[in-house]
């Protein structure tokens, strides 16, 4: 069944735990997301595409994130759409919300299905006092659209420093099976302490088909509810749904701020190129943001495509053609 649910999650904003308001917006497929082919979803949790979903590859940005921060994954139902007036998630895709972590030698080329992964997060179900029905009670991603998309992930502070896949992961119960919607972040940590050691999983391999909680019925009455997949470790978050927007998902603004490090450059690309020319290296996909006010990700397109704008001053896109 396809779904009109989001295809991946359209952003990922980074802050430091404490000082400065360090925050990082960065676009559909520009920077550190590996980005799937459409927004089908993955119902075989044995398949090879349920690590970080059809298609996905490594792309040219890692994303900058400090042990003990704050990553604010996003997600919307059509690509491109940011806009809080619009439901993030419609069609009552009610479900669990979590996040695993993998280190990796080189985030921009691992391929998750070689690598061990640990939860770092979780937001999955909580009663509504006079609810008729699980669709009625609180879910992670109810939160998602009542904070225009966004959910913060606290990064633990004892993990080592290094690269890592970050596989943020939506799980929708309307329709039985569960249908699966995720995709990987490439990042790189610093400031860790480096004293975690967390059990892990592999992807596939940590699901079963038969896992009660993806075929759980939230058309009915619930009494309680348990997410597939092992428990959030020692170090991560398990978070209450309903409990509100908080911390950047209450205040964090399409734009502005650092953009993701090309692997082997020291800095991202600045604001305000177009074709050409950047001096980090790294590549925007296809129709991918390349500009735009408040833009600062990479600029360059890739191989046979042009920055153009789309809805000037505010957004270019890399379009086919010289």
């Amino acid at each position: 069944m396809r779904s009109a649910f989001a295809a991946a999650l359209a952003a990922l904003a980074a802050r430091e735990v404490a000082g400065h308001a360090t925050f990082q917006q960065l676009w559909h497929g520009t920077s550190c997301v590996r980005l799937p082919s459409s927004n089908s979803p993955i119902t075989d949790v044995t398949s090879r595409n349920f690590v970080c979903n059809v298609g996905s590859r490594g792309v040219g940005g890692k994303c900058p994130v400090r042990a003990g921060g704050t990553v604010t994954v996003e997600m919307h139902q059509q690509p491109n759409d940011r806009n809080c007036r619009n439901e993030a998630i419609g069609g009552a895709h009610w479900g669990p919300v979590q996040v695993y972590l993998s280190k990796v030698a080189d985030a921009s080329t691992a391929d998750g299905a070689s690598a061990d992964w640990f939860k770092i997060f979780s937001s999955t179900w909580a009663k509504k006092p006079g609810g008729n029905s699980g669709d009625d009670d609180y879910w992670g991603t109810r939160d998602l659209n009542a904070c225009c998309g966004k959910m913060d992930v606290p990064i633990p502070s004892d993990l080592e420093d290094g690269d890592y896949l970050l596989r943020a992961e939506a799980l929708a119960l309307h329709a039985m099976p569960g249908q699966f919607y995720m995709s990987c972040y490439q990042i790189t940590i610093s400031g860790g302490s480096g004293t975690a050691r967390p059990a892990t999983v592999r992807f596939p391999g940590a699901y079963s088909n038969n896992d009660p909680g993806i075929r759980a019925n939230i058309h009915a009455p619930l009494g309680s509810y348990q997410a597939p997949g092992p428990a959030v470790y020692a170090g991560g978050t398990t978070k209450a749904p309903g409990q509100g927007c908080t911390g950047c998902a209450n205040t964090c603004q399409v734009g502005s701020s650092p953009s993701a490090v090309a692997p082997g450059s020291g800095s991202g690309a600045p604001s305000g190129g177009s074709q050409g020319g950047d001096p980090t290296g790294c590549a925007v996909q296809a129709y991918g943001q390349c500009g735009g006010n408040g833009y600062s990700g990479c600029t360059q397109c890739g191989e046979g495509y042009t920055c153009r704008d789309v809805s000037p001053p505010y957004y270019s896109q890399c379009q086919p053609g010289a």
